[in-house]
């Protein structure tokens, strides 16, 4: 990745930025984990498909929506592998569906391409409970200069 800053976050950083997420109303609605594993990847975690999750095509496969929710949580937060403290917003994404995401969970791992200041490209795929990749996406996020009005994390409710 082109311009990473010369000093990363530290794992406490990332951390605090995933708990906040995770303590928000939306992704314990949803069911879906945040972490940083390394400072390396966003991964999001949806450990237990439940029935209103499902519905591709009237079959038992996880709702494209939903991947597209869980992409859009994975590629937007990929900037806070680089900086946590700033405000950021997906602007972009261009998702690629594979096979019927089934099973009992899914994981989505995403990481940081390349980028400037003001706008990064990153990357993601999503496995099922097999580690089968079912979709993969692509995106581009937006990278404000302010800070996240609730400090260290964007998660607002």
């Amino acid at each position: 990745m082109s311009d990473t800053p010369s000093t990363p976050p530290s794992q406490a950083q990332l951390d605090r930025f995933a708990e906040g997420f995770n303590q928000s109303l939306t992704l314990r609605h949803f069911g879906a984990r945040m972490s940083f594993p390394e400072g390396r990847k966003v991964v999001v975690t949806l450990p237990q498909v439940r029935p209103e999750h499902r519905g591709g095509l009237g079959t038992s496969a996880v709702n494209g929506g939903m991947l597209a929710a869980l992409f859009d949580l994975a590629i937007g937060c990929t900037p806070a592998l680089r900086d946590p403290t700033k405000r950021c917003a997906t602007i972009q994404l261009s998702m690629s569906f594979e096979r019927p995401a089934t099973g009992d969970s899914l994981h989505v791992e995403a990481t940081l391409d390349h980028g400037g200041p003001s706008t990064v490209f990153a990357s993601a795929r999503l496995l099922d409970s097999q580690g089968r990749v079912c979709a993969r996406c692509q995106g581009v996020v937006r990278v404000s200069s302010q800070p996240w009005a609730a400090g260290d994390s964007p998660a607002t409710n």
